[in-house]
């Protein structure tokens, strides 16, 4: 099919003399200038490019528009310059995965929720893809906080991504301990990761202490009692960055972390449910607002983050939810947000 600009009425064709208009769309881009010249130009002096010979930068240029459902559509099939743009280390360093969900359902035993097999089925197709034209360059990977991962996914990313600096990976429902510290084996580049709150977390975070020599950032999604904080101090002591954001956190393990962090420069405990818990039978106490010594204790962070107002959405939602991560629902994206800028998304 043909198209051709329609010269006798246009205005801008008049204004400018190198107007260039796309002629046709069957293969092949054709670009016209002079526009006076153009209704006596004859056919042969039309300057024609195929696709295929569009340059390989402007090509990446465009693919860094798609995302990772686009890229892995097929356009890698398309033509040879197509496939090698698609290589291209520029399109990978990112692999954001917070497009997908899995369709699941919630159940009442280990690992509470159920995967439908059709979506793991996806899953792993669009890992395989992307993996494959990754070529190992993957940098940072970001899975949506409704995608469950299982450990054979887990293991085949995690071997294909052996670069890996960041990880955002807020549900580890049907990741088996072995299989996370597997993976924290194999990522020895690994600096900053955002997981969710856990019943046995020693055994990650020594793996990270032994293999990820360059971990300096924690965003810990959900509640943080004090033997995550007694973990933290025993295994990554000289980390510097930690987000407790929008999680329920007891007074004495803001404090032992204030105390035995001595490498922290910045904390976020923004819109958390900070709580007393005095000795038994007494009830546990929410604070309004932190005691003039925890502030003093911060006083030595290059940056420390709080909000507890009543006033403030996100604050009201952790209140509602008792820090158990209900609040992520009320706003598309939100669970990838936070206060502190590198580990915002």
């Amino acid at each position: 099919m043909m198209f051709r600009a329609r010269t006798e009425q246009s205005s801008l064709l008049e204004e400018s003399q190198d107007y260039l208009c796309p002629l046709r769309l069957d293969g092949a881009v054709k670009l016209v200038g002079d526009s006076e010249k153009f209704s006596g130009m004859e056919e042969s002096t039309i300057v024609s490019r195929r696709w295929e010979d569009l340059d390989t930068d402007i090509l990446v240029k465009i693919f860094q528009c798609l995302d990772v459902y686009q890229l892995t559509s097929g356009i890698a099939h398309v033509c040879s310059s197509w496939r090698m743009a698609c290589y291209d280390p520029l399109l990978w360093k990112t692999l954001d995965l917070s497009v997908m969900r899995s369709d699941f359902i919630k159940i009442r035993s280990e690992p509470y929720v159920y995967v439908d097999a059709r979506s793991d089925k996806k899953l792993t197709r669009l890992l395989k893809t992307s993996l494959s034209l990754s070529q190992g360059n993957i940098q940072t990977l970001i899975f949506h906080f409704n995608l469950y991962v299982n450990d054979e996914q887990l293991t085949y990313t995690a071997e294909r991504c052996p670069r890996l600096q960041r990880l955002v990976m807020p549900a580890w429902n049907r990741i088996k301990t072995t299989g996370i510290c597997k993976a924290f084996r194999i990522w020895k580049d690994l600096e900053s990761l955002t997981m969710p709150s856990i019943a046995n977390p020693p055994c990650p975070m020594e793996e990270i202490a032994n293999n990820c020599k360059n971990f300096s950032e924690l965003k810990v999604m959900g509640p943080f009692d004090n033997s995550f904080a007694a973990t933290i101090i025993k295994y990554l002591p000289k980390i510097r960055v930690l987000s407790l954001r929008c999680s329920m956190l007891p007074k004495d393990a803001l404090i032992s972390i204030l105390d035995n962090l001595q490498n922290l420069e910045v904390l976020n405990i923004s819109h958390c449910l900070v709580i007393e818990i005095p000795p038994h039978p007494s009830p546990r106490k929410i604070m309004k607002e932190l005691d003039q010594s925890i502030v003093e204790k911060a006083s030595r962070l290059r940056e420390f983050v709080t909000c507890m107002k009543d006033s403030c959405i996100m604050c009201q939602h952790t209140r509602n939810g008792e820090g158990l991560m209900s609040w992520y629902k009320y706003e598309e994206g939100l669970w990838k947000a936070d206060e502190v800028s590198s580990l915002s998304l």
